[in-house]
């Protein structure tokens, strides 16, 4: 199935119970207790507070595969993604059968159900699971790396969401996705292990970058003992790594999800048919870089303490207490020469003015005229 093929067809799989970023555990486990026979659902163990974690096998295959998400409970692009996946799965077509006949998969879609709850990135006990590989003190981390030892996965998608402030060096666009073969040694060596995850990146990287192109970075390859990304890789299990970063007017990665669900489809076809054999590592290492380029916010040519240059405004976001939604505040990045930056929303017009006072590192608290039209306004960080 060819990409365009995917991206055609992807309503009629599409979860539509997901609409946002802000589902909780009982939302998929409800999804989850809807699957066919086809797939076997068993409950791997609890969180912290209780919830069920739950692992689910697809294929009858000789490759072992698993996929994981959501170990970052704000990070929910992956699980998302991993819904449209069962359905697609469901359907009868040359790829599933392929799949069946060469996979056997199994998921984790959710690993941090308490941090999903409150959408926040760590655990009920406070602590990064993705860095408690090596200590194993958090239940869940613990759930995780069992399922592992018992399964023993020749591949490994790692599903995560990162900073939607990365950029693609040479594009200054937003890093939409970023790949990686995590290193499994402070040397970052390459074995077999992690050039197959290499190549299978590779692959993915040639079909997503056609429909997404610009878009696509190779996320930073620093090794980081306490992971299990890097440590699913050490043990023998060529680990790829999935990020899903921004994309214009996307708050709720409604869009992205879409590439993200493309870009596993295809690694996993990939791994199915062995095309991934074909590519080469110059392709990998061939993916632009991650930088930091670009601004949620951008105005440019702007006359600032009597100078005229260039705001850049990001904002942060804290989860709302019942987890349901987020609360932005807009704050100055910089000011000075910005033209090397681009962003998600640029302000650049002739007779641009600013009424209040701009600080850097600063809540933003201003507001912007073109003319005698407002275009912009916050008060103490908030966007009018």
């Amino acid at each position: 199935m060819q990409i365009k093929d995917i991206l055609s067809l992807y309503p009629s799989f599409k979860e539509t119970k997901l609409t946002n970023r802000f589902f909780k555990h009982e939302d998929i486990v409800s999804l989850i207790k809807k699957l066919p026979a086809t797939f076997t659902v068993k409950e791997s163990g609890k969180s912290v507070n209780g919830l069920s974690i739950y692992t689910i096998q697809w294929g009858n295959g000789p490759v072992k595969v698993m996929l994981w998400s959501q170990m970052h409970g704000d990070e929910a692009t992956g699980t998302m993604a991993l819904f449209d996946l069962f359905n697609f799965l469901e359907g009868d077509n040359a790829t599933v059968k392929l799949l069946e006949q060469n996979c056997t998969l199994l998921f984790m879609p959710m690993v941090n159900p308490d941090g999903a709850a409150v959408f926040t990135r760590r655990n009920a006990q406070q602590i990064d699971i993705n860095r408690d590989y090596l200590q194993t003190i958090t239940p869940e981390a613990k759930i995780l790396k069992q399922c592992r030892d018992n399964f023993e996965p020749h591949f490994g998608f790692n599903l995560h969401d990162q900073n939607t402030l990365w950029s693609v060096n040479g594009s200054q666009k937003p890093a939409t996705l970023s790949y990686l073969a995590p290193a499994y040694d402070p040397a970052l060596s390459i074995n077999d292990t992690r050039k197959n995850a290499m190549l299978v990146i590779a692959e993915m990287f040639r079909h997503l970058n056609q429909v997404l192109p610009h878009h696509i970075g190779l996320f930073d390859d620093e090794f980081e003992p306490r992971a299990f990304g890097d440590n699913f890789q050490r043990k023998g299990t060529s680990t790829i790594l999935i990020e899903a970063g921004g994309y214009k007017d996307d708050f709720e990665k409604q869009e992205i999800r879409l590439f993200y669900f493309a870009s596993i489809l295809t690694g996993l076809t990939s791994i199915a048919s062995k095309s991934y054999q074909e590519q080469n590592t110059d392709t990998y290492f061939g993916i632009p870089k991650n930088n930091k380029q670009i601004f949620h916010i951008l105005i440019k040519d702007v006359t600032v303490n009597g100078i005229k240059t260039d705001i850049g405004i990001n904002y942060e976001e804290k989860p709302y207490a019942n987890g349901l939604g987020t609360e932005k505040t807009y704050f100055i990045e910089d000011i000075g020469d910005l033209s090397y930056c681009d962003a998600y929303t640029i302000y650049h017009t002739e007779n641009q003015t600013i009424e209040g006072t701009v600080i850097f590192n600063q809540n933003a608290s201003f507001k912007l005229y073109s003319g005698q039209n407002l275009i912009l306004s916050f008060t103490d960080g908030k966007l009018q």
